[in-house]
């Protein structure tokens, strides 16, 4: 069986034969609710069904889609993906992580992560995006078990020190001084958090919750990738406010702000 990295390696090769791009610049990762606020990027030039991309698996989530985009934005030639898997549909950490290794593997050097979450800050607002500062995974696993890479790839023993690009971040707060950063915790879902579990999220010093995004952060970071994460609080967590939590709410959060997530996409593709 190929290992995990040439599997990406064949799916980035299929993807540049079949969207006709040469070399992605950026690569956008469309957490829930994200979708809508990305047809203000601009026109696509290349719409790829991941099906057809070797080691992909169609999302089972409403919300997340399944394709590669692809855009120009200023010099930049990005890819949009639509949609991401997750550790409770039943995949492995490398197929979580295989379309972020894809498309590193097509060229992308910068990584950016949306995703939907809860805020545990009762601070912060459904309908706020706020820029991931540093994450706890608590999911149980990492994209880097197992086999150590192949000969040509870094050691699996990656520093994340600076896992979320500190400059660009402050490239980022610079230009958007009103966006505000935060810590967020990664789970494995799918069932929301207990309201004792938020307050052990925030005894830890997280400020988000979800249930993406930190494995897909660590795969990027290992093949030498900068990454930034934005987060989408659709909701308040588990017993911040009185109230149940569904999926509904989430993606409702992600309409009403799509406008406002189009301005903010195109301002921090155009910073990278």
């Amino acid at each position: 069986m190929d290992s995990p990295y040439a599997l990406a390696q064949s799916a980035a090769d299929e993807l540049r034969a079949r969207s006709g791009v040469d070399r992605y610049d950026v690569a956008v990762v469309l957490g829930s609710g994200w979708r809508e606020g990305a047809t203000a990027l601009g026109s696509l030039e290349h719409d790829v069904a991941t099906s057809s991309l070797p080691g992909f698996f169609s999302p089972t989530v409403p919300g997340h889609g399944g394709h590669v985009l692809s855009l120009r934005v200023g010099e930049r030639q990005v890819a949009l993906l639509t949609g991401r898997v997750h550790l409770y549909e039943g995949h492995s950490a490398a197929r979580v992580a295989h379309p972020v290794r894809t498309l590193v593997a097509a060229g992308a050097k910068t990584v950016v992560l949306t995703n939907a979450c809860g805020g545990i800050d009762p601070s912060m607002q459904p309908g706020e995006t706020v820029l991931i500062r540093d994450h706890l995974n608590l999911t149980g696993t990492s994209p880097l078990e197992g086999e150590a890479p192949p000969e040509g790839y870094a050691p699996r023993f990656v520093d994340l020190s600076d896992l979320y690009c500190e400059r660009l971040r402050t490239r980022i707060k610079d230009a958007v001084p009103q966006m505000r950063e935060g810590v967020y915790l990664g789970l494995r879902g799918p069932h929301y958090e207990t309201p004792a579990e938020i307050v052990m999220a925030r005894t830890l010093g997280a400020t988000l919750v979800g249930m993406s995004t930190v494995l897909e952060a660590i795969a990027a970071r290992h093949l030498g990738a900068d990454v930034v994460g934005l987060s989408l609080v659709s909701n308040h967590a588990a017993g911040v406010v009185p109230g149940a939590l569904s999926h509904l709410e989430v993606l409702a959060a992600g309409q009403q702000a799509a406008p406002s997530l189009g301005a903010l996409l195109a301002a921090v593709l155009a910073l990278l």
